[in-house]
């Protein structure tokens, strides 16, 4: 975040209170999730997480261009990213697979729910060692956490494979994404990422693509990206140790 007034007297211009909204906006489509949840239209609840996750950044994005950033608005934003990326998806979990363990499922659910809140809290402490020299994070970010966690309800609307018959392997799941994010080692940022000019039109073209499955074939898309973005995290982590 960019250094924030020290005093700003008089009205605010409304400009200002975007990223607010934008933040806002979010924790609107983590909490409907919550809701839709509870309704077994887990449809309708993955796709507002899945919204929630691609705005998120856009609050601090436009607080940086508007420099409109503000102790309230950082703390605003990691309030919404754990109900979105932490009680959503673990209520998600829940419900869809876990409420057959009785007490074992609701503690994986905690677990994963309390890691995203652990991963929250050391990123508001140490925001600037955050991110360190080799453009990575350290541990899953909170949004791809939520991402990782809500794979078994996307792999059953996808057609492929229902997990709820093997509550434990969901149970599994829930706690290893739930460990990945209060990991120490580092992780891929697409924000570090540069492409060279002659690449560019490939990547745009890429980017066509990616819009065009997610609009189409949302499901199997996550899914595929979520094997990606594993292989992605096990490549980077072997790299490390050679």
């Amino acid at each position: 975040m960019p250094r924030v007034r020290e005093k700003r007297e008089g009205p605010l211009p409304l400009v200002w209170l975007l990223p607010n909204l934008v933040t806002i906006l979010g924790l609107c489509f983590g909490l409907t999730s919550i809701r839709f949840t509870f309704d077994d239209r887990f449809e309708l609840a993955a796709g507002l997480l899945i919204l929630a996750a691609l705005v998120d950044g856009m609050d601090g994005l436009l607080a940086r261009r508007l420099n409109a950033a503000s102790p309230f608005g950082a703390e605003l934003d990691s309030l919404s990213d754990f109900v979105c990326f932490g009680v959503a998806p673990a209520m998600m979990l829940y419900h869809f697979g876990l409420e057959g363990l009785a007490g074992m499922g609701w503690i994986a659910a905690l677990v994963f729910a309390i890691c995203c809140c652990l991963r929250l809290a050391r990123f508001n402490v140490a925001a600037k060692a955050e991110t360190n020299s080799h453009g990575s994070f350290t541990g899953v970010p909170a949004p791809a956490g939520a991402m990782l966690g809500i794979f078994p309800v996307t792999l059953m609307l996808s057609g492929l494979w229902d997990l709820r018959d093997l509550p434990v392997f969901i149970a599994a799941w829930s706690v290893g994404v739930g460990a990945l994010m209060i990991a120490r080692f580092p992780t891929i940022s697409l924000k570090s990422m540069r492409v060279s000019r002659e690449n560019v039109v490939y990547v745009l073209l890429g980017a066509a693509i990616v819009i065009g499955l997610m609009l189409t074939r949302i499901w199997l898309f996550h899914v595929g990206a979520t094997f990606i973005y594993l292989a992605l995290l096990a490549w980077g982590v072997v790299r490390r140790k050679v």
